[in-house]
């Protein structure tokens, strides 16, 4: 594991931070709503103009097919240069949908959806978790029933982020009754705007309604939009959930280093708030953080697993970050929106994904080689 700063690279480098410089917007990004979604999809579009869009997908699908180290180099710049977090609506379409059509869709899927994506005029949601079936995916209940040339959808999904503002969603459906489990599971695009779809935004307790429940009632969705093959949805969720868990995440884990030095910063005209041991154990443990995340990239051969420990480290050291910085205001807390914000959205971080329990799982029985639970 090496990231070189050759020659190349350190123009590379220059080249992004002088784009960010001029272009990065100023002010925090809107948190829900229309507002939002232009927020995101006009900077999703100005990186894409720039050149900035889609940077590790193949230049057959209109990316940069950029190596590992300059899209390090580039999540590097930008959580620097204090650009838009990268988890917002245009997440999953980028990091989720369009690496997946990429894996397993069809040329026409990719024709018509890629494009769309790196320029940000389609926004994607995931269709995945139920009110029964969130960690225990395999379990899901959601139907599609097979008439002729189209799915007819029932059921429901839950905790599925900017549904609202979604034009498409990865949908996990039961497409063979008979079969149990893993099994007779597909992966489908749903249009959003499909009759018989009913979106219940769901206001969490920091404040905002990014989270929605959907609802299906005999929602047609062409045979077409099924991705790789009918009743072969697992396999294709796996992929989907390996980019979740690794590569897609990579700007969130760089940026608690960010993170941690603004805490430090934030603790400095507060002496007692905090001890030194503990910001050092918190700017060490990012540090650990920023080395498991170029770890992950650059090892071989590449191991799904690996996005399980990232996952979980991550989740975890981002709650014990937030909630040093509220110890460190105290009731300043209450007026602070930006801190306060993102400690109380932290609460979610060892629950989404995967909670930190399947995490551990993961981990206990597929690295360390111990029996199932």
């Amino acid at each position: 594991m090496k990231l070189s700063l050759d020659p190349e690279n350190m123009a590379f480098r220059d080249a992004v931070r002088e784009w960010l410089l001029a272009n990065v917007p100023r002010g925090r990004a809107p948190q829900e709503g229309s507002a939002a979604r232009k927020f995101a999809t006009d900077w999703v579009a100005r990186c894409y103009e720039g050149g900035w869009s889609g940077l590790g997908w193949p230049t057959e699908y209109g990316g940069r097919g950029l190596s590992p180290d300059k899209i390090v180099l580039w999540y590097e710049e930008y959580v620097r240069a204090r650009a838009p977090a990268v988890l917002d609506c245009t997440f999953v379409g980028l990091n989720h949908a369009g690496p997946t059509l990429i894996a397993c869709g069809t040329e026409e899927q990719k024709a018509f959806h890629l494009p769309r994506i790196l320029s940000g005029r389609s926004i994607w949601c995931q269709g995945f978790s139920e009110p029964g079936s969130g960690s225990d995916l395999a379990s899901l209940s959601t139907t599609g029933r097979v008439e002729d040339d189209h799915l007819v959808v029932n059921g429901q999904k839950i905790w599925t982020s900017y549904a609202d503002n979604a034009d498409f969603q990865e949908l996990l459906i039961r497409t063979h009754p008979a079969e149990k489990r893993h099994r007779g599971l597909s992966w489908v695009i749903c249009d959003m705007k499909s009759e018989g779809i009913t979106v219940r935004p769901i206001r969490n307790m920091a404040g905002t309604a990014h989270f929605a429940e959907v609802f299906y009632d005999n929602v047609r969705i062409p045979l077409s939009n099924v991705v790789g093959d009918l009743n072969d949805g697992w396999r294709v969720a796996m992929t989907t959930l390996g980019f979740e868990r690794k590569t897609a995440a990579m700007g969130l884990q760089l940026d608690l280093s960010v993170k941690i030095e603004d805490l430090i910063a934030l603790a400095a005209p507060r002496p007692g708030t905090a001890t030194f041991e503990r910001l050092s154990d918190l700017r060490g443990e990012a540090a650990g953080l920023r080395a498991m995340t170029y770890r992950t990239l650059f090892r071989e051969p590449r191991t799904p697993s690996d996005g399980s420990l990232m996952r979980l480290y991550f989740a975890e050291l981002a709650q014990r970050i937030y909630r040093a910085a509220m110890d460190i205001l105290g009731p300043e807390a209450l007026t602070d929106r930006a801190w306060t914000y993102d400690y109380l959205e932290s609460y979610s971080e060892t629950i989404a994904g995967g909670t930190a329990e399947i995490q551990r799982n993961i981990i206990a029985e597929r690295i360390l080689g111990l029996p199932r639970e």
